[in-house]
């Protein structure tokens, strides 16, 4: 490549496995071409300062995004930083409330809880200081930030939430916080707002093939990880891997597998984790294990490399959500070359073709007829694994992700109002 900026870096570790990944990394995925144009479009960004907030470093989606794209974009010359809110148990308790009310739910939005909400935030606030030249704030948790800071750039409020249809009297208490903003990114067009004067932009998340949790692993680090935990590997694995959240359907996921064990024979595999925005997450897994037996696992572990290995050796694995904003596990499995059953909501009806690289369900009845299908037909297993592997790698990788963001950044002027540009469309 052209560019110095984009070598791969030494300074790391002697170990492979153990350097950060580097835009040269993805040439041989997607080829010279994309990477340059990436480096032509971050030549105006280099030397500005951009922050990222977000409400957890680890746990779901965005923080898996984050941990890379952050990394990503400091390799290309743009100097990006990472914050993470610190928070009450009372504070996440009501922005978890906040979280399901975006996805549809009702919320008794009480002028206590709005206290709590505006009160740790402006706290937040003081403890950081956000005089960049962009700020990228994550989700509702972080969303009023904006009140406390003079801007010396664009602001962007990044909604990773299935806003298809937001409970109303949130989003009008939201609703002005937002309109301060110079952007809204969502992960769909679906969730664009209808009377928002804030600008919409459409980005869909992406992964990183080269972070543990998507890395070819041997058949020895599989076979220490499958060991480890005590999941056998006698009877083909159907597995479904996220946070333990009522929307991830976690007992559903049971009720079709115990459907379809009286036609095959299988091991399920509930892989969660509890994130510390979330203070549900105990309970949904407290509930889920008195459904075990020695056909049903529940497991909590916060290992990357187990995710890997269950999405590399199962015969099938399920998202099931009932509301999804996109479902980065989704695109993650298919890359692997593993079919998918998922739920006909948000973002994983985007993802999976069906019939074609996945199929998508409706039903307790639908997912346990496919987890019989699939378990019963290797063939088949192995023709929707190919295609679900193509489309994965060529919509879904960080690249293009880093890409649209580049276009969008490079859209505001020097006051930062926003100017069309190719790539990025504003509605």
């Amino acid at each position: 490549m052209s560019e110095n900026i984009a070598r791969k870096s030494e300074d790391f570790s002697e170990q492979d496995n153990q350097r950060i990944a580097t835009l040269e990394d993805y040439e041989d995925l997607v080829g010279e071409e994309t990477c340059e144009r990436i480096l032509e479009k971050a030549k105006p960004l280099r030397g500005r300062h951009v922050a990222h907030v977000n409400a957890t470093y680890y746990g779901g989606g965005v923080a898996e995004l984050l941990s890379s794209f952050v990394l990503l974009l400091n390799s290309i010359g743009i100097k990006t930083g990472w914050r993470v809110l610190q928070g009450s148990p009372d504070f996440f308790s009501v922005t978890k409330k906040m979280h399901n009310a975006l996805h549809g739910a009702d919320i008794n939005l009480s002028e206590t809880k709005k206290q709590v909400y505006q009160s740790v935030v402006h706290e937040n606030a003081v403890r950081n200081h956000l005089d960049h030249d962009l700020v990228v704030i994550h989700d509702p948790q972080p969303l009023p930030m904006i009140k406390h800071y003079r801007k010396r750039g664009p602001w962007i409020w990044r909604c990773h939430v299935d806003m298809t249809n937001p409970n109303p009297e949130l989003w009008n208490y939201l609703m002005p916080l937002v309109e301060r903003y110079d952007a809204m990114v969502v992960s769909l067009e679906d969730y664009k707002q209808k009377g928002l004067n804030t600008p919409q932009v459409c980005i869909p998340p992406a992964i990183d093939p080269f972070c543990i949790t998507n890395r070819d692993l041997t058949e020895e680090e599989m076979a220490d990880r499958l060991d480890h935990y005590n999941i056998p590997t006698d009877l083909p694995l159907v597995v479904q891997i996220s946070r333990f959240d009522k929307w991830k359907d976690p007992e559903g996921v049971i009720a079709a597998f115990r459907k379809a064990r009286k036609e095959v024979d299988a091991t399920l595999v509930l892989l969660g984790n509890i994130a510390t925005d979330d203070p549900e997450g105990e309970d949904v897994y407290k509930s889920l294990l008195g459904h075990r037996d020695e056909r049903i696992l529940v497991l909590s572990h916060q290992d990357t490399a187990l995710v890997n290995t269950l999405q590399r050796k199962a015969a099938v694995v399920l998202q099931k959500s009932k509301r999804e904003g996109f479902g980065l596990t989704v695109a993650e499995a298919m890359f692997k070359g593993t079919p998918v059953i998922g739920g006909d909501v948000g973002g994983i009806r985007y993802q999976i073709d069906d019939g074609e690289n996945g199929y998508l369900v409706s039903s307790i009845d639908e997912a346990a007829d496919r987890i019989v299908e699939l378990v019963k037909n290797e063939g088949l297993r192995k023709t929707m694994g190919q295609k679900a592997s193509s489309s994965a790698r060529h919509k879904y990788l960080l690249t293009r992700y880093i890409e649209q963001h580049l276009d969008m950044l490079n859209s505001f002027e020097t006051r930062y109002v926003l100017k069309a540009t190719p790539g990025c469309s504003f509605s």
